[in-house]
């Protein structure tokens, strides 16, 4: 950091000052004194406005001009002004005198007036402090009365102390208050006025546990001690508005007047810092950035007459109490005031009667490297760093966030970041430094004592990523090396080398790790070894402990030597990459910043007092008395107030320094006219400074502009320039000659290319030694033509429009295109072609680079139309996939020719989405059959894959198909095989399946519901299958045929069915029962559930008729479940009879053991020994044979009661039966067995038999479907039938001869006849081919919204 004394304004009459503070915001300042003096001033605002916007009222280049804008004297006060406070988010000003007199000020019409006044006229008001958010003020008086009020003027609250009070501050978050006492104590109250505790003050303890730290000012000695005045002088806490620097870092600094300065963490902080001024402090003040400290105070001194003075001083400490810098003010009586910037640039100073304005030269964390800054900055909402790598060129930036950003550091390609034990995410591993045999190489991360050093490319992308021991107190950067050095120990790391890119791209192992380590591209170096190669590998070397009295103070490095310079003035100079001491210098400074030149022959030296020095580190320096002395003299030149120095690139004997706000450039030590500059140097080559405004940079870090970086030209390349322009190229060409350099000769280059001097560019081209530039200059000698030179030469200076519109003059529009062909602007070539500049070949050429152009750039709706009008279809059709407009696809896909081998690209490209179809179609248009089954399979479309396979004679499919299935039994995933089937269409084996599942879960009778439900999806694969396999609509070699013909497939279907139903697959019996009667298992767990749900809902009645119908499912149900239910039910509801029924059959169960056979005979026993078996009330025939012989009967599915002459609806899906009456009081939507919904309402008429046997056979069911309409078929009731089916594909086979032989006829099987002895489907089918030959009063019914789809009868 760099301070010196910039302005200075004296109070008119002498008055002396008392008070001082700058707004941080709007940047006026105010100062009270004696007599009622108060002012009003305003210099010129640095960095950014109060909206935010970059202030440009400033010079360019200038970070702090000192023009005074505003001097208005406020009158009101009458005693001395011992208090000025800023609100500046609110822009009110508020003061008091010694008389207790307090007045608020605000801005009107650009003057400041009074706003509120309050006079308590008891007290003195020893300080006054805003919160930080401006809304609340603290007043305190001498007396310990204390004053919170609002900012509209409102008193919040009063409270009067039991001490005299001295000063009071804020807590950060504005919760809290500390109020400082005359008696050096600190108290902490809450904002209600509560007394909370008071603070520890560290620094009044015994001066021997003091952690003390001093300054490097050489005025200091041992012998001057100062009194122990313990008074608090100030305190202040950082409010953190503006970000910390580190989550850690001190906020609360408590300054006494004996010089001590107590830095903490909070109000409590055990590990507080302290420092030791060695002066007698009068003001503490941090920064609005809370980054530095300032003390101010006074020392004494002696002058060389002996006599002994006081001097003003003010120094600057980092939060971690380290010293900066101090600045010496001038003033005897010491310093009365001190308040800083808001931007931190600029400290004001009241001494006396006059007011020191102080510039600062803030060391920034930055770095730049090519085109490349890096800089690190804060946010108040973050405790990391924000890390900003902006390109200066592109105006792009990339931001990271880090922990511990100790140093940036910039050069070649890289820069390197420092960071403080922790690694960020992201980082690679290290190839570096671990001593565990066991390793390999490898990097775990950073010790606890370690630190980071990442290596970052140009978008703060980490390349590699080092851990060192050494705490980094210096660090330098060459285009080869990293250079990190403590007080005394030196790292060098080779991160990169002539030959190879970066040292980390051959980092392969730990074998290869342990090589490049040995051959030293890692080193350690301690400045004390005295050895010929000093440096070792980083396995050997061994740091020591502790400081040492002359440690390292600077380092530097060019890319063949390594310069360390130490506190006492010795330079020592090693040589790179081979590391190995070459010579030592003996200086009288104390070096602070040091530079070598691009030759490394000159050293610049800019001491602790900001002088410049140059050490030639090449000159013999031979002693007066004849004796050969040491290399190196330190040369007769020196500049004072310098801060920042630079070496140019390409000439040793050029330099740039920085001396307070002036850039002067010297060339032999010669200076140059200076310029306004308060800009960082970041490099100096062809003749041309570049250099940062960092402090621009910095006041809006999330929005750099180009314009803070500012570009300097040499007095030489100016005049080159005015001499070209203004005289003519023979003087310029002798100018040069004499100030030979390749920038000028170039510049003399491109002047004569502009004039057409083509020999004056050619030699121009020869001393530069640019080989291109002579071959170009050869070619355009061979133009002939004067027009067309200068075309080339416009081209040649990139003014395109200008050189196309020489050729177009001169009517070569060929040669116009052939310049917009080698640019690559194809969208001038196609408006060149349109006008008659080339053939249509060239016009689809252009459309295709168009198409790319915008295809690389992601614009792919842009890039598929001009793909579409230069007909390229294939790139076309993957912008439409970018895009996913598949859409699209399909259009381009029609395009394409058949057999187009990019179909197959494509293909993959709808595979890759999961669009079958559309793959599938480009498989086939490619011809590739086998690719478009593949991606059935791989998509799990098994069905589509089934179907092309069997059109295209693939059998493997079935194969692949079954071992899938296969392997997903065998791993216990069997509703993922029968989903498997279902996608394949296999509706047999999913239902196959299906019901093998159900009857393991039914097994188990755990849960009856899923088994129902596994039952009823097994149905519904059953008649899924039944529906696609008599579905004449779908059959190919019925349309156009006869009826004979039709018959003759539809019996090759039914043949083909019956022999897949009998097919037992891999479920067993389960497989079998299903594909014989698909509803029964569901059935049976719907009544049994059902008479369940009515038992426990206290219907036993009604549950006993339902547990009555699961007689018949004794092959499903467990027999003792079934006849034990029915016996409770029946029992309950007083129905002995049938209770003693169920308990006979309960007794003539097979395989019960003794001990239940004796309890089932014990309780029937205990019923019917007091009761007779009798009914209350007369059952139907149907729940009597039911019971004893496991007839079925038909019962509604809603409440389990026979259907016997009620209405009753049927359901199109599992053709079972609801009572009319129970669906409307119910209110069902679905059918209650398989939940499908009702679409409409159908009845169905019935007669009940009384006889034995149930309904009488062949009795049909009409639905009449309207006058003149015909009869509608809608089902069969006779006892093979039962349950009755209302559409014909779930008809059994009997029925639906019926149906073809023309209703009524008797039905061939008269009832009762058991299921199992009906006629094989054989004896059917002969008796189909007899009735195939009659004519058929039926036809395929067309209105599928009327009768279903089923057969109706014609008129007639």
């Amino acid at each position: 950091m760099f301070i010196y004394l910039s302005k200075k304004i004296a109070i008119p009459n002498q008055i002396k000052l008392h008070s001082l503070s700058w707004n941080p915001e709007q940047g006026w300042i105010a100062c009270g004194g004696e007599n009622g003096l108060l002012k009003v001033l305003k210099l010129d605002s640095t960095g950014t406005t109060v909206t935010g916007e970059l202030n440009t009222s400033k010079p360019r280049g200038v970070a702090a001009p000192s023009n005074l804008s505003m001097n208005q004297t406020l009158e009101g006060h009458n005693g001395g002004v011992m208090c000025v406070t800023w609100n500046a988010n609110y822009r009110k000003l508020t003061t008091s005198d010694e008389n207790g007199l307090i007045i608020v000020w605000m801005l009107h019409k650009g003057m400041w007036s009074e706003e509120m006044i309050n006079n308590r006229n008891k007290s003195v008001v020893r300080d006054m402090k805003w919160t930080a958010d401006g809304q609340k003020i603290c007043i305190i008086y001498e007396d310990g009365a204390v004053i919170v009020g609002s900012v509209e003027g409102t008193r919040l609250w009063g409270k009067d102390l039991d001490a005299h009070l001295r000063f009071v501050e804020w807590s950060p978050d504005s919760r809290n208050i500390v109020f400082v006492t005359k008696s050096n104590e600190i108290h902490m109250y809450d904002y209600h006025g509560n007394k909370i505790k008071p603070l520890p003050l560290y620094a009044l303890e015994n001066s021997k546990k003091q952690e003390s730290k001093k300054g490097d000012d050489d005025d200091w000695s041992d012998e001057d001690e100062q009194e122990e005045d313990t008074t608090i002088i100030g305190i202040h806490w950082y409010d953190g508005t503006e970000g910390h620097i580190d989550a850690d870092a001190p906020t609360l600094a408590v300054a006494f007047r004996n010089g001590k300065c107590q830095i903490g963490r909070g109000e409590e902080d055990p590990k507080a810092t302290l420092i030791d001024t060695r002066m007698t402090l009068t003001q503490c003040k941090w920064n609005a950035k809370g980054n530095v400290l300032a003390l101010a105070g006074s020392v004494k001194s002696k002058s060389r007459e002996g006599e002994e003075r006081q001097v003003s001083q003010v120094q600057f400490y980092s939060p971690m109490g380290v010293h900066i810098k101090t600045l010496k003010v001038p003033g005897a009586n010491g310093i009365s005031a001190m308040s800083w910037e808001g931007s931190g640039l600029r400290i004001a100073l009241a001494v006396d009667a006059y007011i020191y304005f102080a510039n600062i030269r803030p060391d920034y964390m930055w770095g730049a490297f090519g085109n490349t800054l890096v800089y690190a900055h804060n946010k108040p909402d973050r405790t990391d760093v924000c890390v900003t790598f902006w390109n200066m060129k592109s105006n792009e930036r990339y931001t990271k966030y880090l922990k511990g950003v100790k140093f940036i550091r910039g050069a070649g390609e890289n820069c390197l970041l420092v960071l403080s034990n922790s690694l960020p995410a992201g980082a690679p591993p290290s190839s570096m430094d671990d001593n565990d045999e066991n390793n390999n190489g490898e990097d775990s991360g950073p010790k606890p004592n370690q630190h980071t050093l990442m290596l970052c490319n140009s978008i703060g992308s980490p390349v590699d990523t080092k851990y060192i021991d050494i705490v980094p107190k210096f660090v330098e950067m060459t285009p080869f090396h990293v250079i990190v050095s403590d007080f005394r120990s030196v790292y060098i790391w080779q991160y990169r080398t002539n030959v190879s890119k970066l040292t980390s791209s051959d980092a392969g192992n730990g074998a290869t790790a342990m090589l490049r380590r040995n051959t030293g591209r890692e080193r350690m170096l301690d400045i004390e070894e005295v050895a010929a190669n000093p440096a070792q590998t980083i396995e050997n070397f061994k740091p020591k402990a502790g400081r040492i009295k002359d440690g390292i103070c600077a380092i530097t490095a060019s890319k063949k030597n390594l310069i360390v310079a130490r506190e006492s003035g010795t330079i020592h100079r090693y040589s790179l990459p081979h590391i190995s001491l070459e010579n030592k210098y003996a200086i009288r400074q104390r070096p602070a910043h040091i530079r070598l030149n691009c030759d490394s022959t000159k050293l610049s030296i800019i001491d602790n007092g900001s002088i410049l020095s140059v050490l030639d580190l090449d000159s013999n320096n031979d002693s007066s008395d004849g004796k050969e002395g040491t290399y190196g003299q330190l040369l007769q030149f020196e500049r004072k107030d310098a801060w920042d120095l630079q070496w140019a690139d390409d000439n040793p004997d050029l330099f740039a320094v920085m001396e307070k706000t002036r850039m002067y450039v010297f060339r032999n030590f010669q200076p140059e006219e200076p310029c306004q500059s308060s800009g960082y140097l970041s490099n100096f080559s062809d003749l041309q400074i570049q250099a940062i405004m960092l402090d621009d940079v910095m006041a809006s870090p999330e929005n750099p502009d180009r314009d803070m970086v500012l570009d300097f030209e040499t007095k030489s390349l100016k005049d080159a320039r005015e001499l070209i322009t203004n005289v003519g190229l023979t003087e310029a060409t002798a100018y040069i000659e004499q100030h030979a350099h390749p920038r000028l000769w170039r510049l003399l280059a491109e002047a004569a290319l502009e004039a057409l001097e083509l020999q004056v560019a050619e030699k121009a081209f020869v001393n530069v030694g640019d080989y291109p530039g002579i071959q170009y200059v050869k070619r355009l000698s061979g133009l002939g033509e004067r027009m067309k030179q200068r075309a080339e030469v416009a081209a040649y200076f990139q003014r395109f429009d200008e050189a196309e519109a020489i050729l177009r003059e001169i009517d070569r529009k060929d040669l116009a295109n052939e310049l917009r062909i080698r640019l690559g602007d194809w969208f001038r070539v196609v408006a060149l072609v349109q006008t008659g500049g080339g053939d249509d070949k060239m016009l689809m050429k252009a459309w295709n680079k168009i198409g790319e152009y915008y295809a690389d750039r992601f614009k792919w709706q842009k890039a598929a139309t001009y793909f579409s009008q230069a007909k390229n279809l294939m790139k076309m059709i993957e912008c439409y996939y970018r895009l996913d407009d598949y859409d699209g696809m399909e259009k381009g896909v029609e395009l394409m020719s058949e057999g187009d081998p990019e179909l197959m690209e494509v293909g993959r490209m709808f595979e890759s989405v999961g669009l079958h179809k559309q793959a599938v179609r480009c498989f086939q248009k490619a011809g590739d059959v086998k690719a478009a089954i593949d991606t059935c399979v791989l998509l799990n479309y098994w069905e589509e894959a089934v179907k092309l396979a069997e059109a295209h004679g693939f059998s493997q499919i079935e194969g692949l198909l079954a071992k899938y299935a296969g392997h997903l039994l065998s791993k216990g995933d069997k509703l993922q095989a029968v989903e498997l089937y279902r996608k394949a269409d296999k509706a047999t084996e999913a239902a196959r399946l299906l019901a093998g599942i159900a009857e393991d879960v039914g097994k188990r009778q755990v849960d009856p519901l899923r088994a129902k439900k596994l039952h009823v999806l097994a149905a519904l694969e059953v008649e899924r299958y039944r529906k696609k396999a008599l579905d004449l609509s779908t059959m190919s070699t019925t349309k156009g045929k006869s009826v004979a013909a039709t018959t003759a497939a539809t019996l090759d279907t039914l043949m083909t069915a019956d022999a897949e139903s009998r097919a037992g697959g891999g479920a067993g019996d389960a497989g079998r029962k299903v594909m014989d009667n698909a509803w029964r298992g569901a059935e049976a767990y719907h009544y049994f559930l059902l008479s369940h749900r009515q038992l426990y809902s206290g219907d036993v009645d009604a549950a006993m008729k339902t547990a009555i119908r699961c007689a018949e499912f004794e092959d499903i149900l467990e027999p003792k479940d079934i006849y034990s239910l029915i016996a409770l039910t029946a029992y309950h509801s007083s129905h002995l009879n049938i209770c003693s029924r169920a308990f006979i059959k309960l007794e003539t169960l097979p395989g019960l053991d003794e001990a239940t056979s004796d309890a089932i005979q014990t309780l029937a026993l205990d019923i019917f020994k007091d009761q007779a078996p009798r009914n209350p009330s007369h059952l139907p025939t149907c729940y009597i044979t039911c019971l004893d012989t496991g007839q079925p009967y038909n019962a509604c599915t809603i409440t389990g009661r026979a259907v016997l002459d009620a209405r009753t609806v049927g359901c199109k899906v599992c053709g079972h039966l609801m009572l009319e009456h129970e669906l409307s009081v119910s209110n069902r939507k679905n059918c209650a067995l398989c939940h499908s919904p009702i679409p409409g309402i159908n009845f169905s008429i019935m007669e009940e038999e009384e006889e034995e046997g149930g309904f009488a056979g062949g009795d049909l069911a009409g639905v009449w479907g309207g006058e003149g309409r015909g009869v509608v078929v809608w089902g069969c009731f006779c006892s093979c039938c039962a349950p009755p089916l209302p559409f014909l594909p779930c008809f059994p086979l009997s029925c639906f001869l019926l149906l073809l032989a023309g209703s009524p006829l008797p039905c061939p099987f008269p009832p009762p006849l058991p299921r199992d002895t009906c006629p094989s489907f054989k004896e059917l089918a002969r008796e189909l081919l007899v009735l195939s030959s009659r004519s058929f009063p039926w036809e395929v019914c067309d209105e599928d919204d009327e009768c279903g789809g089923v057969f109706r009868r014609e008129e007639g």
